[in-house]
Parts: structure tokens; sequence; C-alpha cells
């Protein structure tokens, strides 16, 4: 119990401390009132530096690449976002993202290759499993088929990929199909689980809203998207085209099936899309808005700043582990409806 409470204490800290000096700054400069819409879409915004802390009105932030092409020019800049030169600056009216002044007084979009927090957050994820089924690959080597069933963390991940491989990609995929879609699948279960965890966290490397960025869950989708019409089978384009309904739905006088299923290629990477976004974006917004609450409340007397501690730290603690369970499920459904949406364009014609 001591060592829970321990960790319970650790984690309250973290989240007292995470974010102290955004929650106390306003516009005007007034510390005893709290912009809390602006704070929660300022950190579920992608931005061109990780912001730690902030304590007495100073930032402890981490800078990141820079990387932008004048539109006008041609030149690059290479540096960090303080050291911005004009004609770029950062438009609050785009989400904060670089934009450059033109000689007439337009203002365009440069070409930005920037390191964004997204970005970086990604490659966190992309090294945190790539250590892992290292390791995982490293024990296998050693061992064969006659060796013990592993324990641990290593028999963890086993139980993991074979759970998501059996039990959701092989009956959804097909028994024909499946084997050549698994790499796939199973990358983007535990891309999505990965990220979702490590955004968890709240202080670096953690914390990076990425699976609630919808340019992240566009690319999965489209990817999906691409698998599924890419290698369909001429049963799956048939279905689109040339349905088994009565003609005058799919020919005379207007083709109302293939219009209906055209347009549910497009529907259901979409769905796919908009559903992990939305999920994750709503879980990160409301631990914020709780978070906020806990300076809210003693903006506004030690009366109230007892009363509403108490009621955030516990509502922290439940969305936690609320959220740790959704990055698990986000993470399951994505992968068993891109396996569905998959198996069904490889379906035989009965």
């Amino acid at each position: 119990m001591s060592k829970i409470s321990n960790i319970i204490t650790a984690v309250l800290l973290t989240l007292m401390t995470i974010i102290p000096g955004k929650l106390m700054a306003t516009n005007n400069g007034d510390s005893s009132e709290l912009d809390i819409p602006e704070i929660v879409l300022e950190h579920l915004a992608d931005s061109y530096e990780w912001h730690i802390a902030s304590y007495e009105g100073k930032h402890l932030s981490i800078p990141l690449p820079v990387i932008v092409r004048s539109s006008q020019t041609g030149e690059w800049f290479v540096g960090t976002a303080h050291s911005l030169p004009e004609p770029f600056f950062f438009d609050a009216a785009h989400h904060g993202k670089i934009y450059e002044k033109m000689a007439d007084g337009t203002i365009a979009r440069p070409l930005d290759l920037s390191i964004t927090k997204a970005v970086t957050q990604i490659w966190i994820v992309v090294i945190v499993m790539i250590t892992i089924f290292l390791s995982c690959a490293r024990w296998y080597r050693k061992r064969d088929e006659r060796s013990e069933a592993p324990g641990g963390f290593v028999g963890f991940m086993e139980m993991l990929v074979v759970t998501i491989h059996d039990d959701l990609i092989r009956p959804s995929v097909g028994e024909g199909q499946y084997k050549k879609y698994a790499p796939y699948l199973l990358t983007v279960f535990f891309f999505i689980l990965t990220t979702n965890m490590i955004g968890l966290i709240p202080i670096f490397p953690g914390g990076a809203n990425v699976t609630g960025n919808i340019n992240i869950t566009l690319f999965l989708a489209v990817c999906t998207m691409l698998a599924i019409n890419l290698f369909g089978n001429k049963e799956y384009w048939k279905e689109i085209f040339w349905p088994e309904v009565p003609l005058f739905l799919k020919a005379y006088p207007v083709p109302v099936m293939p219009v209906i299923e055209l347009f549910g290629v497009f529907t259901k990477p979409f769905a796919l899309m908009i559903r992990l976004f939305a999920n994750m974006m709503a879980g990160h917004a409301v631990i914020l808005s709780f978070t906020c609450v806990i300076f809210l409340g003693w903006s506004m007397g030690v009366g109230y700043g007892l009363g509403l501690n108490a009621f955030s730290i516990l509502m922290l603690l439940f969305m936690n582990c609320l959220e740790v369970l959704v990055a698990f499920v986000q993470a399951y459904v994505f992968t068993m409806l891109s396996a569905v949406f998959i198996g069904l364009a490889h379906k035989e014609h009965h």
C-alpha cells in the first residue's frame, strides 16, 4: 500500500507542476483569472517547442528545429522558434503556424518542414516500439520450440500479439489473406496503443496529443483505405459498381446503389479517422480541464480551493484510469475495423 500511495502522490505532484505557469497567466497579466479554454486548446495544438513548465513568468521549454522555405526568395531558414526572422511570423489565427508576409502585404504559408512536438513524439514512440520488439526478438533468438514459455514482459507481449493476431486479424480478414495484412495491422495497433499510453504521461517525453491530431489519424485512415482498395479482388469491385440488386437500382434511370457503394469507399476510412481523433482529443481535454479546476479553486479562495482540489484530484485519478482503458480500446477498435474492411475487400462470391 505504501508503494501505491507513493505512486499516487508522485502523479499528483507531477500534475500540479506540469502547467502552473500557463494556468496562472492571462492576457492582461492578472494571475487571479484563468482562461481555461485557451489553456486546453493550447495544449492540444501542435507547437514548435516542447513546453516543460513555467514559474513566475519564466518558461522551461525544449526548442525544436524550425525548417521553412520562403515563398518569395526560395531561401531556407533553419533554427528555432525564438530566432525566427522576418518576414516569417506565427499566425494566431491559424493555430500558431508559421506564415510569411509577402511584399504586397498578403500572407502565405511557406514550405514548412519543421520538427514539431507531434513529430518528435512520433519519433519517441518509434524508438520505444523498436526497443521493445528488438528486445523480445533477442529473447526468442536464444531459445527454440522446446524452451519454456516466456514470462514477465516478454510473456505479456507474446500474449498481446497472439491475441490480436489470432482472435482479431485472422477471423476478420480471412484464412486466405490474413498473413499478408497481419504485419500492417499489428503495427497500427501497437503504434496507436503506444502513442496513446505515452500521451498520458504528463511530462516530457510524454504528453503530446498525437492521436488527438486529425492529421495523424487522417494518415492512418488513408493507409487503411489504400490497403482496402488497392488489393481488393474483383468481387469487391463488382459489389460496388454492379451489385446484385434489381436493375433499376443499379443502372436505370439513376445508378443509385453504385453511387452509394462508391461513397462508402470514402466514408469507411473517414469514420476511422474521426472516431480515433475525437475520442483521444476529448480525453486529453477533460483531463486538462480538471487540472485547471485545481488552480481555479485556489484563485477563488482557500475554502473553494480545498473543496475543488479534492473533487479535481478524484476526477483526475478516475479520468487517467479511464484513459488507460480508452487507449487500448481505441487501438483495438481501429485495428478491428481495418481488418474487417480489408476482409470485406477479399470476400468470395457465393
